[in-house]
């Protein structure tokens, strides 16, 4: 006689298992943050800038700017540095960038981010101080 086979039903349980914890492998090892570029200029490159016109000083710390000794977030930067255009609209006004020793590479590209919204300054970066 012969013998019937029966089929065993293959589960899925375990296969859900190694999908979930794959998901999950991939979400935790990506990154979620968000990429931009950020021009800059070579250093032999200058700006003019009008001789009577002094540069704008800007402090930047890990959670503070300070532009001209007046301490600001980097949201108003943009409207501070409204006020501070060169009268010549041709020309870009100097702006020295100061960076404290906890400042990180992240806080200094969300500074350019901000400063090349706002068309008029030339950004100098003087490096850590």
């Amino acid at each position: 006689m012969r013998r019937i086979r029966r089929r065993r039903r293959l589960s899925v349980t375990s296969l859900i298992d190694i999908i979930f914890l794959l998901l999950l492998f991939f979400m935790l090892s990506s990154t979620f943050t968000k990429f931009s570029e950020v021009e800059l200029m070579a250093a032999g490159a200058e700006v003019a800038s009008g001789a009577d016109t002094p540069p704008l000083f800007l402090r930047l710390g890990a959670d503070t700017v300070m532009l001209n000794a007046a301490e600001l977030t980097l949201d108003d930067l943009a409207k501070a540095l409204a006020g501070h255009k060169a009268a010549d609209e041709d020309e870009a006004r100097r702006l020295l960038v100061a960076l404290r020793p906890e400042v990180t590479s992240q806080r200094l590209t969300d500074l350019l981010v901000v400063l090349r919204g706002v068309p008029g300054f030339a950004p100098t970066i003087l490096g850590k101080s």
